[in-house]
């Protein structure tokens, strides 16, 4: 007797017409179809189920299969056919001429007279592998040749019991970074959506013949990049004969050359090639391409590493100057094609169509399998935002700021003669620099956009915005010498002024904020030792009780003079030196004025350029 056969469950993707089903031993025209209706779980719970019945939690009423055609099934199968040719450890997804295979011999069943009422199934062994390849390829038919948008074509698949397999990288080492059947279907749709993908203009036996490392090993990725495996080829020695660079079609094919360089050199030439980049040692002469009018660049970095991001934006930008402005297409190679140079097409195809790491890592592995190897994957995901951002800065950016030079241009009218520049004291200018980096010791506040107003903002501990809850204040450029610092309580803006001469009437005064700074100054022929002499002793010997003049400046840019009380002798006096003599910061408060009523200072007094204490 033999053994019962034990099946897989079966998902439908066309009621009556399509199913993606796996067995463990090949079905016949006596096999059952479908083999056991999968129940209701809510509808069971005091029956007993079966052992190859899926007892998943979750509501099966839609998948329950029934054969309402009364007519045997037609089964069919790939495994055996549609082979995957591993790397290592790495068994899909399949690549695009599979699918083109799969699609030709579903429409030659669904087409056949034969058949006609009769249920299709697709299936596969019950293994993870096959089952992962066989679904994935089903999906992407659904969304290449069926139109079939990605999650129409993913919704069946989420009934597969256990879930599909996920894909890895070509890679020795152990898989840290997984491709799932959905990242596969959606980079294969977002290609479609972009046009740089399509089926009907596949050529299959060009894919096929190329492919192989013994006539070229290259596939083309989208329609302006083709990565290919680097040629191999040395000249002889320099005291032998050189051979003649071959500059024409017919020379290249009646050249010496192996058979993958001869192949590569044809169908560069052919196939309108304009930029070469080879990113690995030199393994043979870039003159062969230079013969033929292709410019050849090396953009060299060791194997299996990734590329500084540097090096990645001159190449986009080359690219992108080789395809939208010469209108000629690029090839990039390094030892297999795979690694580096899955690194640096995968990041224009983020660049240029916005695919985000996954998609465009599963999209090409779908054209040319193996591409993206270990840690490289990681850094295409890191840095997916950044190429998304040039695209930003290099288009959309761009685009607007010549649209706004546009129309402030004929509202720039030049002026004849010498051209006078105000400057207001009194308001500040609302330009905030761009966010950039900036150095550790350089303040950051002036970086930030402004706060809106109104808006509640969270207390932070990095030093962006201070927490002080009577005012903020922005950064202080250092004074010069003929420079004090007022502070506007207007719009609390510390704004440098220009003294204006003390012969000029003081204007009325104004409650306004002030801060103090020396008056001393040395006299006409005094030297500068003897001033600084002579200023020491009369700051070591001025008595507590004494006075003495000191001035300050206000918002209307005039100097007066005010006579104030000195400080106690418990407050902090801190002598700095400038480069026109030594200031004094006071950390004092000086008694309220009465006639001009003016508001207590600031007390935070610096004279001269030097750091505060």
């Amino acid at each position: 007797m033999s053994p019962p056969t034990v099946y897989g469950n079966v998902i439908e993707y066309i009621a009556d017409r399509l199913y993606l089903a796996s067995y463990t031993s090949p079905p016949t025209s006596s096999t059952p179809f479908p083999p056991t209706a999968i129940p209701d779980p809510h509808k069971t719970t005091s029956q007993h189920v079966p052992p190859h019945v899926s007892r998943s939690p979750h509501k099966r009423s839609k998948s329950t299969v029934v054969n309402t055609s009364g007519l045997k099934p037609v089964y069919f199968t790939v495994d055996d056919a549609l082979l995957y040719n591993a790397f290592h450890h790495d068994f899909g997804p399949l690549h695009i001429g599979h699918l083109y295979r799969f699609a030709v011999t579903l429409h030659d069943i669904l087409g056949d007279p034969k058949n006609e009422g009769r249920v299709v199934v697709f299936w596969s062994r019950p293994d993870g592998r096959a089952r992962g390849n066989a679904g994935c390829l089903l999906a992407c038919y659904m969304v290449l040749v069926q139109s079939w948008p990605p999650h129409l074509a993913l919704s069946p698949l989420a009934q597969c019991d256990p879930p599909l397999m996920p894909f890895r990288d070509a890679g020795y080492s152990q898989a840290d970074f997984v491709l799932n059947v959905q990242d596969v279907v959606y980079g294969v749709w977002k290609a479609k959506e972009k046009g740089i993908v399509n089926l009907r203009e596949f050529g299959l036996d060009e894919y096929e013949k190329f492919e192989r490392v013994d006539m070229g090993d290259f596939n083309w990725v989208s329609p302006n990049f083709l990565a290919f495996a680097s040629p191999q080829y040395a000249l002889p020695p320099p005291h032998k004969e050189q051979p003649v660079l071959p500059t024409t079609h017919d020379e290249i094919l009646t050249s010496a050359l192996p058979t993958p360089f001869r192949n590569v050199l044809e169908h560069f030439h052919t196939r309108d090639i304009g930029l070469v980049v080879r990113l690995n040692s030199h393994l043979y002469p870039a003159e062969y391409f230079s013969a033929l009018g292709i410019t050849h660049i090396d953009m060299i970095f060791d194997d299996g590493t990734c590329p500084p991001l540097n090096l990645v934006r001159k190449f986009i930008n080359l690219a992108h100057t080789t395809i939208t402005v010469h209108g000629k297409h690029i090839a990039v190679h390094c030892k297999a094609g795979l690694g580096r140079t899955g690194c640096l097409i995968g990041a224009y195809l983020v660049y240029r169509y916005g695919f985000t790491a996954n998609e465009v890592i599963a999209y090409m592995r779908f054209m040319r399998p193996g591409m993206v190897v270990g840690p490289q994957q990681h850094w295409l995901h890191l840095n997916q935002g950044e190429f998304r951002q040039w695209w930003f800065e290099d288009t959309v950016l761009q685009s607007a700021l010549e649209k706004q030079a546009s129309q402030l241009a004929p509202l720039r009218t030049p002026t004849k003669g010498k051209q006078h520049r105000v400057i207001s004291s009194s308001t500040p200018s609302t330009k905030r620099s761009v966010l950039t980096e900036m150095a550790a010791n350089e303040s950051t506040s002036q970086a930030l956009p402004a706060p809106t107003p109104g808006q509640p903002r969270k207390a932070s501990s990095r030093p962006y915005a201070p927490n002080t809850a009577s005012r903020r204040e922005r950064p202080v450029p250092a004074p010069q010498s003929d420079v004090a610092e007022v502070e506007d309580p207007a719009d609390l803006v510390v704004s440098p002024v220009r003294r204006k001469k003390a012969s000029q009437p003081p204007p009325p005064q104004q409650p306004v904020a002030v801060k103090m700074v020396e008056a001393d100054a040395p006299e006409p022929d005094m030297s500068e030792e003897e001033y600084l002499l002579r200023l020491h002793r009369r700051t070591t010997s001025r008595s507590p009780a004494g006075k003495r003049s000191v001035s300050y400046t206000t918002t209307t840019t005039t100097t007066v003079s005010h006579t104030v009380t000195p400080p106690s002798t418990a407050d902090k006096s801190i002598r700095e030196r400038s480069g026109s003599g030594i200031g004094v910061k006071v950390r004092s408060s000086p008694r309220r004025g009465t006639a001009g009523g003016v508001r207590k200072v600031s007390g935070r007094v610096v004279s001269g350029g030097g750091p505060k204490a």
